[in-house]
């Protein structure tokens, strides 16, 4: 079996896009067909996000046919554990693909067309000059405040109090000190842990319902900001998933921070904030207006960034590899298939 596929990343998060071979899902939704993917073609996911072909921090996109009218095309969002509801590195990526592959037909200077996430409809603005596609900003779906000011005693770390707001995925988002740390000085993978733990936590103890999705209604993640003042540029870092780190700013979780921002009167909209990652990337988050949605606060969010095309490819599956659909190393040799613990 053989996938195509072409690769972007987008402040160094990557972003795979399948070109050929993945099966055709016949779901009537983009949710649907979600569920489709992940019940029935799983192994390809596995195959193209872990190991011999990505790596644990690998993202990507499969292609497929919209149920929305006014989207070019439909989109999921895979990442190594799962399927994401909504991912803004690979949407400003996509702005890129669809034009440079003829999805749809280039205007200059602004070229303007829908996608559809299991998140919903997604408006995007690429610019384009010479036919070189260059800065690509989207309007999400509508973005929210879950809650605000949730104390949740974390084993280890006693009482952090964060807020959970909605950018297409629900994330926990707070700045470095509540863990006691410092965003700038304490080693990453400290920060990753503390972020797992209190997602991990929240998760088994407090449930999320989406007002009107109940496919989008989990937890994706924890997003562990600096103290910057609202009017200053910020760094963070999303830990989503299975403890993956977000090499860029997070286009979703901007979202998400602006709606935050903006509920607590820290930003009004039309104001641009810039939101720089790990790598040093950046994204610009602005609130457009109030959004017509069953959840007081609800606002309109655009985010912008670019991409860059890393390379293209085909990947080769041999019925007999025992690894044909990828792997992820185990934390310990008893977990692996048929070994037994040895002292």
């Amino acid at each position: 079996m053989r996938l195509a596929y072409v690769d972007y990343h987008t402040c160094g998060e990557p972003v795979r896009i399948v070109t050929s071979g993945y099966p055709e899902l016949d779901g009537a939704t983009i949710l649907e067909k979600r569920r489709q993917a992940r019940e029935h073609h799983d192994g390809l996911r596995c195959a193209m996000m872990l190991e011999p072909r990505g790596h644990d921090g690998m993202y990507g996109v499969i292609p497929v046919a919209a149920s929305h009218p006014e989207a070019a095309f439909g989109v999921l969002f895979t990442h190594n554990e799962g399927y994401s509801t909504m991912c803004g590195h690979a949407t400003i990526a996509l702005g890129r693909y669809a034009i440079e592959h003829g999805l749809v037909p280039p205007v200059e200077p602004v070229t303007r067309f829908c996608i559809e996430a299991p998140c919903g409809l997604l408006r995007l603005a690429c610019e384009v000059e010479g036919g070189k596609v260059g800065a690509v900003g989207f309007e999400s779906v509508p973005a929210f405040v879950e809650a605000r000011d949730l104390a949740v005693e974390l084993p280890g770390f006693g009482r952090v109090v964060t807020d959970i707001a909605y950018g297409g995925a629900y994330y926990c988002i707070l700045p470095a000190s509540r863990f006691g740390l410092d965003l700038f000085e304490t080693p990453v993978e400290e920060i990753v842990a503390a972020a797992g733990a209190l997602t991990d936590r929240l998760r088994a103890t407090r449930a999320i319902t989406h007002p009107l999705e109940p496919d989008l209604g989990f937890l994706y993640g924890t997003i562990v900001t600096d103290e910057a003042l609202p009017d200053a540029e910020s760094f963070n870092l999303c830990v989503f998933a299975e403890r993956q780190i977000d090499r860029s700013p997070t286009g979703s979780g901007v979202t998400a921070r602006m709606a935050l921002d903006h509920a607590r009167g820290a930003v009004p909209a039309g104001r641009s904030r810039s939101f720089r990652s790990i790598t040093g990337g950046a994204f610009t988050g602005r609130v457009v207006a109030p959004a017509a949605f069953p959840v007081a606060g609800a606002v309109t969010v655009a985010v912008g960034g670019t991409s860059h095309l890393a390379g293209e490819g085909s990947f080769v599956i041999e019925p007999d590899d025992p690894l044909g659909h990828g792997f992820s190393l185990p934390r310990r040799f008893a977990e692996i298939s048929g070994a037994s613990a040895r002292g």
